[in-house]
Formats: structure tokens, sequence, C-alpha cells
């Protein structure tokens, strides 16, 4: 594109999409010699008042030196980015590098000035708060670090671009203009403006998806059946709001109907706008379709149609297309290969998806990848959503299938602040930017459940999602999703058990668990189903099979009004005694109690008692009453005798007395489950994310050690850097760089020979070890390759010659000679630098239970105190550091002193990709760090600190 004078190649890496604040999405690229016809046509297009304010003076139209100096760079010194939609410019910024007098200069110049112009029409659509970011990182990237922007004083608009920034800037008035000066180099308040931007963006563009004004179905055919047809009718049934509209090419002239929908042959024959194309046509047909919504304004796209990414390498790049050309029109896509989307609100009853009969309204935010999964929990909630939980049901539902555009994290975004949504459900088969989803994950389950379960944890990821490959096992991912507060199951049977919970009751205080019911053997089971989920549950409390829903109103009542219990199961058998309450009388009788006393969770494990299941599920209006019938009842009440009066100030509170929504019935709907142990998980499930939200509301503290010599390691790593890339440091090199952050290694010393291990010895003093450090037998004491408590030379000189006879000679076992260090607890501790979830701190204790056990724990870097402290409590074998069994209790302020340090040292200098601290005594006072490996490599870009940008799959 450039001609041989330019000094640089076109540089297609600052190429991208990104999402404006109304939603739609805009392309930036690089202005090239090839944009002079484009550049002169956006040019004409903007007002005579914006061209003042860019040139200080009318400035009608461009000369030709004009064209030539703004499509014309270096890609160094000077720079322009256009902002395109539809192939045309919608806005411009360029930087010209300056020297200290103000002239155009080269490196080692680090300043730039830099100027915008945005096309009026898009105005107020985030243009140049986005192009400022883009253009910013490539300064950086070029080796500015300064911007200065001379603003007239009446352009507020651009004044207010530079402000907003979050930048660290000096302003100054003279000669009319406002001069302002600002770095580049990101601040904290510049990363919070850029994400608070991001969110706003990216959950406007799902809001125009999920709540269009007018629907398109392309592809919809004369006849019933098909994809497109039934994506129609279940427009149609679910009484969409807004306009709807059938596409067919095959229509005929006079064909102006299909299904009393009205129909036509091309979008682009629709009279008004279109806001949602639904697109069920052959992959062949789809650009087509694409660019007839494009040109006619569509906002976005539901692309059902499959034979891409999933079929293979010729889908992808079919695939790819699609994203492409899409994004060129300012549309997002859900799918392609998606199930569909669904809005259940009574202002918008959309069900573009394929789901027959859409779920009941609710306060749930269900997410799949899966069409397959999507259908199994739309089936499941509304089953379980009718029989168990009553209105509890979805707020809005996207199946994302390849998810070539829209994703998780895009949703999240938009669920983030969804008023209607309480509790957000999501199976994820992949994760495309992991440190994205974990950052919004943590700020979403600050506020609102987010409960996630993982397919194909085992495989890769399914072929429609080209996503980048994690090297971390699936353990330590769902770990680091956890410490970001995200409720970690493994079935979608465990999702829809939780989900239903959290929607309809409160969080637990606590993990004591008060148990009752009319069932000794169903109290004891769950007695011990609590205890395997580390709950606290006080005895069980037998009312016995006689039990009358009086009874279990008072027992109810009792146990939540009693401050030694966080939570209730009530545990229900059926029963045909004279005395035992039908299943509408027992269901009010719960409902009731809880309602009385709303501040604690209250959950039912019943046993074949669907009635009672259906009766939990009614809403306060339809408790028993005189004359009418209620669920799972054949008149109201019990099959056999009327139904049991409850107290008469019950009644009045449950159906008599007005309450708001929040307080309602409705909103404490009591969940039912039909085994001990799946209630039994949810609620712990429920009281460990409460836990995690009372800590997040004080977050812990990085904390600052004074003796740590950050540009002493920077120095360092430098130098070692310059003799080449992946390089693993010796030991001496490593204790080196591991003492800048006051981490000490215990002193060791080469022994090639016995003579050298008794001078050694002697140097360090008895007693010793005597240790190989060849890679076969490193870390392998159960070999016999390490020798301990050496008091003298004859015992070291004897072990030296058992260990060379057994295992070779000492050029290949490398031995040394290290002082003994005090008794204690062996423990690791690592750091991994993971390109796709970033650095990530592992620690637990040395030998079989790390490495045949797997007990790590994981949390993700910078750590802070609190979880450095978690790390440590967390592991399975943490006991042994406590005390265990009489045993001296070890000093764990010390090794979470350790943990903080080592996640410092990676995280102030990316370039250390690698720590392995094995092993770690750790002694009743103080510990021994008595090995360490550190790699150092050039890092991988931060995909998360860069400009607001769309991901290519």
């Amino acid at each position: 594109m450039q001609t041989s004078s330019d000094r640089h190649e076109y540089p297609a890496h600052w190429e991208a999409d990104v999402v404006l604040r109304d939603g739609g999405t805009a392309r930036i690229r690089p202005i090239t010699v090839d944009d002079a016809e484009r550049l002169v046509s956006f040019y004409e297009q903007v007002s005579d008042e914006s061209k003042y304010y860019r040139f200080f003076a009318p400035y009608p139209r461009l000369s030709a030196k004009d064209v030539h100096r703004f499509t014309h760079h270096d890609f160094v010194d000077r720079v322009g980015l256009a902002a395109t939609v539809g192939g045309e410019f919608i806005a411009t910024v360029r930087y010209d590098r300056i020297g200290a007098d103000g002239m155009p200069a080269s490196a080692p110049a680090d300043e730039a000035e830099v100027a915008f112009l945005v096309q009026d029409a898009h105005q107020g659509r985030g243009v140049a708060s986005a192009l400022l970011e883009h253009i910013a990182a490539v300064a950086r990237e070029r080796g500015i670090r300064r911007f200065a922007a001379e603003v007239l004083p009446a352009n507020s608009k651009m004044i207010k671009v530079f402000t907003d920034a979050g930048y660290q800037q000096q302003r100054s008035f003279e000669d009319g203009v406002v001069r302002l000066e600002f770095d580049l180099e990101p601040t904290d308040r510049s990363l919070a403006v850029q994400r608070a931007r991001e969110q706003r963006a990216e959950a406007r563009s799902v809001q125009r998806l999920l709540a269009p004004g007018s629907v398109a179905v392309v592809g919809a055919g004369r006849t019933s059946g098909g994809v497109g047809r039934s994506v129609l009718a279940n427009l149609r049934e679910a009484g969409f709001t807004g306009r709807l509209y059938a596409v067919n090419k095959a229509l005929g002239e006079d064909e102006k109907e299909l299904a009393g929908v009205p129909a036509h042959r091309s979008v682009t024959d629709i009279e008004g706008p279109v806001d949602l194309a639904v697109v069920a046509v052959p992959a062949a047909h789809v650009p087509e379709v694409v660019a007839e919504c494009g040109e006619h304004g569509v906002q976005g796209l539901v692309v059902v149609s499959a034979g891409y990414a999933e079929s293979g390498p010729d889908g992808r790049v079919r695939q790819r297309e699609l994203v492409r050309q899409a994004r060129t029109y300012g549309m997002r896509i859900i799918g392609p290969n998606a199930f569909g989307i669904i809005n259940t609100s009574p202002d918008v009853r959309l069900n573009a998806s394929l789901a027959p009969e859409p779920p009941r309204s609710g306060r749930i935010g269900l997410f799949a990848q899966s069409g397959a999964i999507g259908i199994a929990l739309l089936s499941r909630l509304h089953r379980r959503g009718g029989g168990v939980t009553g209105v509890t049901g979805v707020s809005t539902f996207v199946s994302s299938g390849n998810r070539a555009d829209v994703s998780g994290n895009d949703v999240l975004q938009y669920w983030y602040e969804d008023p209607d949504t309480d509790v957000v459900l999501m199976y994820l088969e992949s994760i495309g930017n992991p440190r994205k989803f974990t950052r919004l994950a943590r700020r979403t389950a600050a506020v609102k459940p987010l409960v996630v379960v993982q397919g194909a944890r085992h495989g890769s990821a399914p072929l429609g999602h080209a996503v980048r490959a994690t090297q971390l096992p699936h353990t330590t991912v769902s770990a680091l999703l956890r410490q970001a507060g995200v409720i970690r199951v493994d079935t979608i049977t465990e999702l829809v058990d939780a989900g239903l919970l959290l929607a309809r009751q409160p969080l637990p205080a606590g993990p004591r668990v008060a148990i009752l019911g009319n069932s000794e053997s169903l109290g004891m089971l769950t007695y011990d189903a609590c205890l395997s989920e580390g709950l606290r549950p006080l005895p069980p409390l037998d009312l016995t099979t006689g039990a009358s829903a009086r009874d279990f109103h008072a027992a109810l009542s009792r146990a939540l009004a009693d401050d030694s219990c966080d939570a209730v199961v009530v545990t229900a058998i059926p029963a045909l005694g004279e005395t035992s309450p039908g299943d509408a009388a027992l269901a009010e009788a719960l409902r009731s109690a809880a309602a009385a006393n709303p501040s604690k969770p209250v959950l039912v494990v019943h046993v074949e008692l669907g009635g009672l299941a259906e009766a939990l599920s009614a809403a306060a209006s339809t408790a028993p009453q005189l004359g009418r019938k209620t669920p799972g009842t054949a008149g109201g009440a019990h099959p056999f005798r009327p139904a049991e009066r409850l107290p008469t100030e019950v009644h009045q509170a449950a159906e008599g007395t007005p309450v708001s929504p929040a307080d309602s019935a409705g909103s404490r709907l009591i969940p039912a489950y039909p085994a001990a142990e799946r209630a039994v998980r949810a609620l712990s499930e429920a009281v460990h994310y409460a836990q995690w939200r009372r800590e997040a509301a004080e977050p812990g503290r990085v904390p600052a050690y004074e003796d740590i010599d950050e540009k002493g390691a920077a120095e360092q790593i430098d130098a070692l850097l310059a003799r080449g890339e992946g390089l693993t440091l010796g030991a001496e090199e490593a204790g080196a760089l591991l003492a800048r952050y006051g981490i000490r290694l215990r002193q060791a010393r080469p022994a090639p020979t016995p003579d050298e291990a008794a001078r050694a010895a002697g140097l360090i003093g008895y007693p010793v070890a005597l240790k190989t450090t060849a890679p076969h037998l490193r870390h392998r004491a159960d070999l016999g390759g390490v020798r301990l408590d050496l008091a003298d030379e004859e015992q070291l000189r004897r072990a030296y010659a058992e260990l060379t006879e057994l295992f070779g000679g000492p050029d290949e076992l490398r031995p040394v000679v290290q002082g003994m260090a005090p008794r204690g607890v062996d423990t690791i501790v690592r750091t991994v630098v993971d390109p796709a979830a970033g650095a990530v701190l592992s620690f637990g204790l040395a030998g079989p239970a790390s490495q045949l056990l797997g007990d790590m724990a994981h949390r993700l870097i910078p750590a802070t105190e609190r979880d450095a402290a978690a790390l440590v409590r967390s592991i399975r074998t943490a006991p042994l550091l406590f005390g265990w069994r009489g045993s001296a209790p070890v000093d764990t302020e010390a090794l979470e002193e350790l943990l903080l340090r080592v996640s410092r040292l990676v995280d102030d200098h990316p370039e250390v990709v690698a720590v392995s601290l094995e092993p770690v005594v750790v002694a009743p006072q103080g510990l021994s760090v008595l090995g360490a490996t550190v790699r150092l490599a050039r890092p991988p870009a931060r995909d998360d600190l860069g400009p607001r940008t769309l991901p290519v799959y």
C-alpha cells in the first residue's frame, strides 16, 4: 500500500474492530496512500464548524497538498488512523512527532502532536475516545511517551475527550488556544475509564440484540417446518411486541404475506428500520444476506445457519469472513450455528430461537455455547421452574453457537447492569479471553451470583471455537474461577439446582444448617451430606411421620428464629396418616413460616412428592382457599380430608397484606429437591459464595516490602536476557535474583569429588545434607538421592560413595552439599505465566500430596495478603501445617510472606515466566528455601492492557 520511500511496512496489527458507545461497531486501521478519495469524501461530509475547530480557520476543502500529507505516513514519526463503517471514513486521528522546539522530529524525541476530526453524524458515539486509545497505543509502540494537543476553547467536546481519558495531563492557555499535554503511560484511572467505556459499549451492543424494535427472519420457508419458518413461528407465538417480517427471495411478486407476517423478497425491500435479522439460509448465501442487511442499516444478526468453523478449515475461513463482513457494516453477530436468543420481558417477548416454547419469565440469565445443552437447560428450567420454584424462570437466554463474535464476556457485560437479571447461569465449552472473563466475573459476582459449568474440560474445545489454548490443567482453571467469585459446578443438573436456590432465597450468613422433617432416615442422609460438603449441621429434628402442617410450621419458625443456624433444610416423605398434612397445606405452612423470617434460606428435600413440589411453587395468591383447586390436589386439599387451617395471622401475612414484589411470597418461593445430596450441594455453593461476597467487600492488600530492589532486579533481568531468550538461570543467578526480593536460598556448594564435598561441608558447617541435582533424581527423596544429617566427614564420604555406587558417577549425579535446615514441613511454591490466563501462583506440600493427588492451591498474580492466607489453608493437607495430631504448628506467617514476595517478583517483572521453589521447609520458626528454578523470557503482549478491541477467533 505504501510507496518504496516509506520507512516501514503497513502495520496490519494496528487494525482492530471496536464497539462504540451506542453498541454499533467500527473498524480502526492505518490510513494509506490508497485512501485519498475516501479522505476527500469524508471531509466533504464534515460541517464547517467541525472543520473550523480542526484547523482554527475556515477550511472548506482539502488541497492536493493536504490530501498527500494526510495519506502519506511513515508509521513511525507520522501516523494516521481512521475509523470506518461500511468501508468509509467516519473519523480520523493523526500524530506528528515533534522535538523540544515544537518542530517535526524523529526518535529519540518522545513527544507528538495529536489531532482528531469526527464526522458530525457520528459525534457522540464515542469514536474519538476509541481512536485516542488506539493512537496512544501506537505512539507508545513507536517510543512516544507524551501527546500535546491544541484545541479551541469553544470545542468543548474534544477537550472532554482528552480530559476524560484518565491520563495525567497539564493544561495551559495562550494565544486564544487551550494546550493540553498528557503522558501516555496507562494509569489506574485511565484503565478504569477504558474498562467502564468498554462495559457500557458492549452491554449496549447486546441490549440492541436482545430488545429489538423490529425483527426480520431471512430464510423463512413457504411451508411449515424448516429452521427459518420455525423461528418465525416461535416469534409469533411468543407474542413479540415489535414489528416482524419474513424474508424469502423465492417469493413471487404477489406474495406479500407469510404465515400472517408481512413478507418480502429482500431485507432492502422492507420499509422502515430493521433492528435484528435472524439468518437461516445456507452458508453459501449468507454473504449476500449480510450485505443486504448492512445496506439497510440492520443493527445485529443471529445466524442459525451451519457450515462454518464446526465443519472444518474451509468453514473456519467462511466464519472469519462472515465476521469481517458484518463488522464492516457495524453489526454484531450471535453465531453462526446458533440456537438463538430469548427475552421474556413483557415489553419485548422475543423468542428468536429454535425453542418451540419459551421459558417462563423470571430473574435468571442463561448463556449456553451449545445448542443441545441450551435445549436441555431451557427444558429443565421450564420443568423445574414451574414444578419447584414457581415463577422462577429466565430473563434472557443466549445460545452463541460458534461464538465467532458475541461471547460470554459480552453477555456478562450486559447482565452486570441488567435490572431484570438476579442470577447468571453459563454453560461454557471454551473461554476466548480468560483474563477478561475473570475480571468481568469478579465484578459481576460482587453484585449477583454467577454459576458456571464447563464442558470439554478434559479435551480440546469444539471445532467451532477458535480460542487460544491454555496450558493450565482444568483444576487450576477452576480454582482461578472460584477466586473470582464464580460458583463452579460440574453438571447442568447442579447448574440448575444452584441457580434456582440463588434466584429465590437469601444468601446464608454461615455454614450452620438446621435439619427438620418427618423422616429420621432422610434427616440423617441430609446430615451426612452436609458434613461431606463441609457444612456444620445441627442434629436433625425428627417430627415423626405423624407431623401435621402446624407442626412443620412451628418447627420451621423456631429454626429460622434460632441464632445458632444460618439455613434450614426441611425433609418430607409421603404419609397417609390421619394427622399427616396434604401437599398444599404443607407447602403453605412452609411458605408462611419462611415469609415471617426472610433472612435465612430454606430448602426442601422431598421423596416422591410431586404434589408438594407443585404446591411449593404456587404463589401466595394460589394458597388453599375455599372452593379453589390447588396444584397437586384434587380440590385444594389432601385427597382424603379437608385442608388443615393454619393460624389466622399466617394467612393474613401470606394472602391479605400488601407487600412489595421483593418481599412477596413469590420472591421467597422455596426450592425443592428430590435428593438430599442435591439440595445440600446447592446450599454448600451458596454458603461458599456468600463467604466470598463478604470477603470481596473488603479486598485484600498487596503489601509493599521496603527491602525489595525492583530496579536492581530489572537491570539483572535485562542483562541476563541479553544472552538469549528462554533462559533457565543457574543456582547462583537464581539466588541473586530472588535475594533482591528478600528470598534467601540456603547455601548449597557443588561437590564434584569427595574431597570437594568435604571442603564444602567444612565451609558450611556440620551437620550437612548431600543430595543429587540430576534432573531424573531432583526432588525424588523416595529414590534415595538424598542423605541427611551427616554429622562429620566420615559420614559424608561414606554417603558420597553410596550415592555414586547406586546411581552413577558425579558427572551424572551433580551432587551438592547443603547445610541442614531446621525440621519442618516440606512445601512447594510455584508460578507460571499462562498465555491465556496470565500469571498464576501455586502452593502445595512437597511429595505425593501434590504429585499424586494434585493437592495444589492456585491464585492469580498479584496475590493479596488474603490470597496468600487462603492458599496456605485451602489445600486438603493444610492440617499438617497447623499442628495435626499434636505436631508443632509451623510458621505460616513466614510462608505467607514468601508467597507474597514471589508474587511481587513475577508481577513487577513479567519476564520472570516461571519460578519453582522446592522444597521450602517451613519450621515452627522461619523457613528455608532449599532449591530454586527461575526461567526468564520476553513476556507475551498483554491484550488486557491495550486499547479496546473485539477479538478475532
